[in-house]
């Protein structure tokens, strides 16, 4: 449905009605994934399949596999993009370019679903390649600014180089087994299953080669999982994607494109090793507190909750790395809620800001929060709905963030018992990682609604006033979903979340061990008093308590200067070598060139003077030779009998002249 309105949209329907088309086709799509939900979860898989080419002796399907995992894929997609289509509505209305903008949303979501739903790796990447195309349109959609532009290249770019260790990936996969079929490698009793790993071979049922070709396989998904989930060391381009509209960002954000790629692990996971799974858990926790130090002094909204998403699709990558899949699910599904929920929050204050901005001609960035202040009188229902989506976010008891931050969190601990001290390190760099979330999420929350607006003018406060209802209803029903209820009777307790009971790695579910007590206790303790100190730093300001300007700080607010270092690394060498590589292919390859060019036209100019003057001088003069002789002759040739006579007596006479003088004649 959202291909047909892509289509529709892009080239049949009016401007004014592409809107009605493309939140319909989305509308149908969540209804069928609803009725697909329902009737698949936990009741078997359903696999079809038709032929669709052939190479060489190998037959290739093409089809549909759904299961848990695609189920609920499908129904968070769809159900957050039908959400960000209404919310659309209003938010982007007037512009000028809204059917396009219709089109490729379209053209988005219908990527992502049949990413979640195809029954073969090839599948899966074609797919794949699609998401990043429709992202990189979706990102530069507002093409004028060169901001935007520079954004959607950078994305775009470093998504690719991601998709080369997948496709190295599945290279590997069709060399060893002869097929990317999800079921046949994965399933059960399938081909990965009946291979053996001994003696440093890798032995399937077609031959066998060297185990290192295991790791390199695994980490070529990594790596191209990375740059989809925008994680370390190919993070850099996710906070850069805000120059899109906000509606996108949210969309990007929460259940697709980023989500992507956390999918894609955990439908290959059985092709880890345990060297493949401790480097994703190092690179996940990494990352997360990484994007968290980040976050901290940002003062762009909308990167502050990139930075965000960032760090949280490191505690997703953390959950795959320590073998529980379940968690990375069930983060990834109440993530797409609360943080799709502050999206929109950020995107309804925007849309006030710049309203009023507007309005007064200040000269001011209206995503920036120091330029915002007290609106929670002024937008009380965004206020509320904001406040539900952060508290999510810190992990705060009766919130969907609580249930399955935990979940994360006390596993890790539990993953850690049996490992090394290092390995220890990990669960506590969580723990710590999720306290420094409580806090820039807090510091947003005061920074935008508390205290005083810093717009300052006479009408201020009759400018901005409450969202559209269209804007407000997707906000309200997220806010719902991101409670505790949705996932869970008990609201202190993930052992009992249903949706963590169909997944490989979330079988121990019970309280054997303290941390099921003592991890979330200690968390809500200090995140109660973190939320505190933020509001006496930010809401009441009775005194500053971090001092900006200081090597730290610009350390974390230069993004820990990994775009100054990629740039002086890799993209000045680059650049450098292209612009000596140009400078030789203009000056010694072209310049080459031009002397075999000059000197084939100074031969050229010789060999046609030569056979201007010389060959064609000698042939002019015996023309002109023969048209002499020619007009000489034909001049004895005048048709008077008389004048023939004449020449006749003249040859006699001259004759006999000359006997009688030379006799010998």
């Amino acid at each position: 449905m959202p291909l047909l309105s892509f289509v529709l949209c892009m080239f049949f329907v009016p401007k004014s009605i592409s809107g009605k088309v493309a939140v319909s086709s989305i509308a149908v799509s969540f209804i069928a994934s609803c009725f697909v939900f329902f009737k698949i979860w936990n009741a078997g898989n359903i696999h079809i399949q038709h032929h669709w080419f052939t190479l060489g002796q190998t037959s290739w399907d093409v089809g549909l596999l759904l299961n848990n995992l695609s189920a609920l894929m499908i129904l968070l997609v769809s159900g957050i993009a039908f959400l960000v289509h209404i919310y659309s509505l209003a938010y982007m209305k007037g512009d000028e370019n809204i059917d396009r903008y219709w089109g490729y949303l379209s053209l988005f979501c219908s990527s992502m679903l049949g990413l979640v739903i195809a029954d073969n790796l090839l599948l899966i990447y074609i797919f794949w390649e699609l998401v990043g195309f429709s992202s990189y349109l979706l990102i530069g959609f507002w093409r004028t600014r060169d901001a935007a532009v520079q954004a959607n290249k950078k994305a775009f770019i470093m998504n690719r180089l991601g998709d080369l260790g997948f496709l190295l990936a599945l290279m590997i996969l069709y060399s060893q087994f002869g097929t990317l079929d999800i079921e046949k490698l994965f399933g059960d009793g399938g081909l990965f299953h009946l291979s053996q790993f001994t003696s440093g071979e890798w032995i399937a049922p077609l031959g066998h080669i060297s185990y290192v070709w295991l790791l390199v396989c695994g980490f070529g998904f990594v790596f191209g999982a990375l740059a989809k989930s925008a994680q370390f060391p190919l993070h850099t381009w996710l906070p850069d994607a805000m120059e899109g509209p906000t509606a996108v960002s949210s969309l990007i954000h929460a259940a697709t494109m980023v989500a992507a790629g956390v999918f894609l692990l955990v439908r290959v996971s059985p092709i880890f090793d345990s060297t493949v799974l401790i480097t994703i858990a190092v690179i996940g926790i990494f990352t997360a507190f990484m994007a968290s130090t980040i976050a901290l002094v940002q003062n762009d909204i909308k990167r502050i909750l990139a930075y965000s998403t960032i760090s949280q699709l490191g505690f997703m990558m953390l959950a795959i790395g320590i073998g529980n899949n379940g968690a990375a699910i069930f983060h990834l599904a109440t993530h797409a809620f609360f943080k799709c929920l502050l999206f929109l929050c950020a995107g309804s204050v925007i849309h006030e800001m710049h309203y009023a901005k507007n309005k007064l001609d200040a000269d001011c960035d209206h995503q920036d929060i120091r330029n915002m202040g007290g609106l929670r009188k002024m937008m009380p229902l965004t206020f509320v709905t904001m406040v539900i989506a952060a508290l999510a976010l810190c992990g705060i008891p009766l919130t969907s963030g609580y249930l399955s931050k935990d979940a994360i969190l006390i596993s890790s601990f539990e993953w850690a018992t049996t490992r090394s001290f290092a390995a220890k390190l990990i669960p506590y760099l969580a723990m710590l990682t999720s306290w420094l979330t409580t806090f820039y999420i807090a510091r947003l929350i005061f920074k935008v609604f508390y205290g005083e607006l810093r717009i300052q003018g006479d009408k201020t406060e009759r400018l901005i006033h409450e969202a559209p209802r269209f804007m407000l209803m997707p906000q309200l029903f997220l806010a719902v979903c991101s409670a505790f209820f949705l996932f869970s009777v008990n609201p202190l307790s993930y052992e009992n979340t249903w949706l963590l009971k169909v997944f490989p790695g979330s079988v121990a579910l019970e309280r054997i061990h303290s941390y099921h007590t003592v991890i979330p206790a200690l968390l809500n303790l200090f995140a109660v008093l973190i939320i505190y100190f933020a509001y006496i730093q930010y809401a009441r300001k009775e005194k500053a308590m971090f001092r900006e300007n200081t090597w730290l700080y610009n350390f974390a607010l230069n993004g820990w200067y990994f775009d100054e270092f990629y740039h002086q690394a890799i993209v000045r060498p680059v650049t450098y070598v292209s612009k000596f590589s140009f400078s030789i292919d203009r000056k010694v390859i072209d310049g080459l060139v031009d002397i075999v060019g000059k000197s084939g036209v100074l031969l050229s100019s010789i060999a046609g003077w030569l056979d201007r003057k010389l060959i064609d001088g000698f042939v002019n003069l015996a023309g002109r030779a023969a048209a002499g002789l020619g007009n000489f002759f034909r001049s004895f040739q005048s048709g008077r009998i008389q004048y023939y006579l004449a020449v006749m007596i003249f040859v006699v006479l001259t004759f006999f002249v000359l006997r009688y003088f030379s006799p010998a004649i």
